[in-house]
């Protein structure tokens, strides 16, 4: 007597090589960019060394989230079957075994690890801080209310101070604030979206948490500090008496920016900043806005 054979998920019979790149999360690697921050506003991409060193850099904090991504995936997956959408995801699907996942999530972190080594021990040492905060992250910390939220931010903050590391630049205290801040009001209106949104406390328990007023509350307080922060820098480049009249028009759009993306946020959008701004049109037009005036006002001025 033969048994009844279940159908398999088309997600299951998926080869490991996509799996695994699935795994990846490419659609997330553009957070890189931050390595090239502290180079950009220094006014320093002139210079072909400095680029390199600050991609040599993203592809080591990439591998290291590489490495990230799959741990979590691999503790998530009970929760992430019960997930409409993360339920997907390559070990919650049985495409991946949590044997290979670890095994892949292992090589990835070590490759980092080897990748930034090569850039000087400070740009090590931040991303080792890197990788050891998000594993603590994923394996309890982002449970716990607000310290989620600060090891998020702080991810961030490490990698644009080793795009600064990498290419052996001084990184001004005030372009960290605007690191901080900005990613702490970035975090916060993602869990706005998500506290907003039906079904995400499934798999994101720390969402009970949260009052929505203090988020809001949270959300006003990390946007004024990236206002702050981003004019001090602006209006007084890297602390020295330089006033560079474009960068101090520039706050101007990147002040709409911030306000436009807290009113989508209080609307229920916002869950992917990176996609909204592609979205909704004030911000795309502050976005590109923001970014002429700081290259000119950096590059050209």
């Amino acid at each position: 007597m033969t048994g009844v054979q279940v159908p398999v998920p088309v997600r299951q019979r998926e080869s490991t090589a996509h799996a695994l790149f699935r795994l990846s999360r490419p659609q997330q690697w553009h957070k890189s960019v931050m390595l090239f921050a502290a180079p950009a506003a220094a006014g320093a991409l002139e210079s072909p060394i400095v680029v390199l060193e600050a991609a040599i850099a993203a592809v080591g904090f990439v591998l290291l989230a590489v490495a990230i991504y799959a741990f979590n995936d691999i503790r998530d997956a009970p929760d992430d079957r019960r997930h409409p959408r993360k339920q997907l995801r390559p070990v919650a699907a049985g495409a991946l075994s949590p044997l290979t996942a670890a095994a892949f999530g292992t090589t990835s972190a070590l490759l980092g690890l080897a990748v930034v080594s090569g850039l000087g021990w400070k740009t090590f040492a931040l991303g080792a801080a890197y990788l050891v905060a998000q594993v603590l992250y994923v394996a309890g910390l982002k449970h716990i209310a607000v310290v989620d939220l600060v090891v998020v931010a702080l991810g961030f903050v490490l990698r644009a101070a080793a795009g600064g590391t990498a290419a052996g630049l001084p990184v001004s205290h005030w372009f960290l604030l605007v690191s901080l801040f900005g990613a702490m009001f970035l975090v916060t209106g993602k869990r706005k979206a998500e506290h907003l949104a039906a079904g995400n406390a499934v798999s994101r328990p720390v969402l009970a948490a949260y009052p929505s007023s203090w988020l809001d509350q949270v959300m006003t307080v990390s946007l004024l500090g990236t206002a702050l922060s981003y004019g001090m820098w602006a209006f007084q480049y890297l602390g020295h008496d330089v006033h560079r009249e474009l960068l101090a028009v520039s706050f101007l759009p990147f002040f709409t920016g911030l306000l436009r993306y807290a009113l989508l946020v209080s609307t229920g959008r916002g869950e992917e900043p990176e996609h909204e701004i592609f979205r909704d049109r004030v911000l795309l037009t502050a976005g590109l806005t923001w970014t002429v005036l700081l290259t000119v006002g950096l590059y050209f001025a």
